[in-house]
């Protein structure tokens, strides 16, 4: 127990070292909010990555703003990634606490639970090396920018820099690249497909006939469903007069579920999803 605490005492000593530190060496993230990143240090890294290994690695990114992204993805990222975006302030703090504890108990500095707010810190800013000096400076950044800018704004940038495949980085780029789409285009199973591989974009294919990928997938689009997303979709099918059962055993429409009266709808986690962050 004393052994415990002395590792948080210091752990809180060392951050707000940092924290006094960040005025004059962290990077400012207040020029994002005009100011769209040209390069993410996570990019760097994995061009450096590819260069070790003998390979040029061609990084494709095309920026567009949030109106130009699919709501269906937008919300299905929030969805499998980080459900309580929009209430949080940077950080999910019981998440922290049980991956702390678990860290604890194996003896192992892994630290998982990340935000997207935290996950942009680490992209735009940071080495991917898993370690306590690395996190607290990930958990400075992760303050300033919920400081400095707006969700809309985060969602934004994160979703234009987040990796999804080698070299893509982007919803426009990823949308083209496994589509043939725009990423204003994406229907709700492309979008949630698109979701369910970003805590390993290197291992998992949002397209093909992975079975992790479709039942992930499919978790999300109920959870959109019973949130009352894909409503209009359901509606859609009904008032044209379309085979509905056809549509709803192909996947491509699936119907609501009580979702007046339900309360808070239960995340991917609780549903079954694991997820498998790379570092």
């Amino acid at each position: 127990m004393i052994k415990k605490l002395i590792l948080i005492l210091g752990v809180l000593f060392l951050g707000f070292l940092l924290y006094l530190a960040s005025f004059f060496f962290f990077p400012q993230v207040a020029i994002l909010k005009k100011e769209n990143p040209k390069k993410t240090a996570f990019m760097e890294y994995r061009e450096r990555q590819g260069l070790e290994e003998g390979q040029a690695l061609r990084i494709r990114q095309t920026w567009v703003p949030l109106k130009h992204i699919s709501p269906f993805l937008v919300k299905a990222v929030i969805i499998a990634e980080d459900d309580k975006f929009w209430s949080h302030e940077g950080f999910d703090f019981e998440a922290i606490q049980k991956a702390i504890e678990k860290d604890l108990k194996a003896k192992k500095f892994k630290w998982g639970a990340s935000t997207i707010s935290q996950q942009l810190a680490k992209n735009l800013y940071l080495a991917p090396s898993k370690n306590p000096v690395r996190k607290l400076k990930e958990a400075i950044l992760t303050w300033r920018i919920e400081q400095a800018l707006s969700k809309k704004r985060i969602i934004e940038l994160y979703l234009n820099c987040v990796e999804w495949g080698e070299g893509i980085f982007g919803a426009e780029a990823a949308a083209r690249h496994y589509f043939g789409k725009g990423a204003a285009a994406l229907g709700a199973e492309e979008a949630a497909r698109l979701a369910v591989v970003l805590p390993n974009p290197l291992k998992w294919n949002p397209v093909g006939n992975s079975r992790f990928v479709l039942n992930r997938s499919r978790i999300i689009q109920n959870i959109m469903i019973r949130r009352g997303i894909l409503i209009p979709v359901y509606e859609e099918v009904m008032r044209s007069g379309g085979d509905l059962a056809e549509s709803l055993s192909s996947g491509s429409v699936e119907a609501p579920q009580n979702i007046e009266g339900e309360g808070t709808p239960p995340t991917p986690k609780q549903e079954g999803i694991l997820q498998e962050k790379q570092p």
